[in-house]
């Protein structure tokens, strides 16, 4: 992969002044000083947003002294307002959480597979991908529909205006700055212009949605024009989606996830805690659902647990292969969602156990659980309504305590008896 951001600078010389001949009889009075030209330091703010105005004035100087020409800043920074979509995506928090199972359901419907299947059949170099990265043909075309329904759903927000509106008010405004100035580099380099750079509304950009320091750092040249256009052409969007899973460190061989099912008196508390190879799982009675043999890379691999809906729910062992996946987006639920319409490319994916019917659970439910696990000695941290590590970690703290199977779910059960509890 090769990064083609070239900045020339054309230095102006200067004549040495000795080698200027001395007039002979008198040298003229001076005349005035030449005005200097000017050196541009930003764009005035003129957005009608004065904290908008004052962070692009000193967002300029940052940018330069990150490398990027003071036209390329001028050009685009010129005019630029806040974009109330991104600002509202970013602080919007959903009233409803939707159920694991019901995303997962969600993403492996029929015209997905189906689609997916044709492209597993008719794109020639899927193979090539495979050899070259490692990452099997079925994860890419499973990132590729989820992250832009095969192409075809890419986003349509300037990039630049949403990640300087991040950069300016976000809830992150480091991490938007360092994406926005990437984006500025790759319009800068000549390898994309502004108008192709559209996207999400937090930056992510092309067919399987690479943030622009992304596109910068592993973006290739899957069809061999001498571009990176990941917009365009999904050779280059899925060659560089195997490289981004081969740099996320993908084991070659090993599986991703693999359904199990654990004994009657299993002791969840060590769901998301305890690391051990398959083989040291069935030690504790936890064995493969469909009832194969592991392979000798999964056999050799240190796995985790997950009960991603209860101890009532379908269990798996996650290998490390699911936490490159997680790598792309970090979520628990997008990753069985694209292992599991991976493994329904080639035919698998079916469960031995379904996934249960779950109740949504609303953002006053959620934060309420939290406060309450707070209140009983099980803090969780900030009652944010996010439920992550911390938080299932206390509920099965909280579980424990009170005999119940230590999975870490939080149901509207739990949610009942939490409140009920705290009262």
């Amino acid at each position: 992969m090769d990064r083609r951001s070239f900045i020339v600078l054309t230095l102006a010389g200067c004549a040495d002044p000795s080698l200027t001949p001395t007039p002979a009889v008198m040298t003229p009075a001076p005349g005035p000083a030449p005005t200097p030209t000017p050196v541009s330091t930003g764009p005035a703010g003129t957005s009608g947003d004065p904290n908008f105005d004052a962070w692009i004035s000193g967002f300029y100087s940052r940018a330069r002294a990150a490398g990027l020409p003071a036209a390329v800043l001028d050009r685009e920074l010129a005019g630029l307002a806040p974009d109330a979509r991104a600002e509202a995506s970013d602080s919007r928090q959903p009233e409803f959480s939707k159920p694991i199972g019901d995303y997962v359901k969600g993403v492996a419907t029929a015209d997905r597979l189906a689609q997916g299947r044709r492209f597993r059949e008719s794109l020639p170099y899927l193979g090539q991908i495979e050899q070259r990265y490692g990452a099997p043909r079925d994860i890419v075309l499973a990132i590729w529909a989820l992250e832009s329904a095969f192409g075809k759903i890419q986003g349509d927000m300037d990039v630049v205006r949403s990640l300087a509106t991040l950069a300016a008010h976000g809830r992150r405004r480091d991490w938007a700055e360092g994406e926005l100035i990437a984006a500025l580099k790759i319009i800068g380099s000549g390898e994309a212009s502004r108008t192709q750079l559209r996207g999400s509304w937090a930056g992510a950009m092309g067919q399987t949605q690479f943030l622009p320091s992304v596109y910068l750092s592993t973006a290739v040249d899957g069809d061999s024009d001498g571009r990176r256009d990941i917009w365009g052409s999904t050779a280059d969007a899925l060659f560089s989606t195997g490289n981004y899973m081969a740099r996320a460190n993908w084991k070659r061989g090993e599986s991703w996830h693999r359904e199990v099912i654990a004994p009657a008196d299993f002791d969840y508390a060590v769901v998301e805690t305890l690391k051990d190879t398959p083989d040291g799982w069935a030690s504790r009675g936890v064995r493969r659902a469909d009832g194969l043999p592991w392979s000798a890379a999964d056999r050799a691999a240190q796995t985790t647990l997950i009960a991603p809906a209860g101890a009532g729910g379908p269990l798996f062992l996650t290998f490390p292969n699911h936490m490159a996946i997680r790598r792309y987006n970090n979520s628990t639920a997008y990753a069985l969602g694209v292992g599991t319409l991976a493994e329904g490319f080639s035919g698998g994916g079916q469960l031995v156990r379904p996934w249960p019917y779950e109740a949504p659970l609303s953002l006053d439910d959620r934060k309420a659980a939290q406060a309450a696990l707070a209140k009983l000695g099980f803090d969780p941290g900030v009652p944010d309504g996010v439920i992550g590590v911390n938080t299932r970690a206390s509920l099965r703290g909280w579980q424990t305590s009170r005999g119940l199977p230590a999975d870490g779910y939080l149901s509207l059960d739990m949610v009942r008896r939490l409140r009920a509890e705290a009262q």
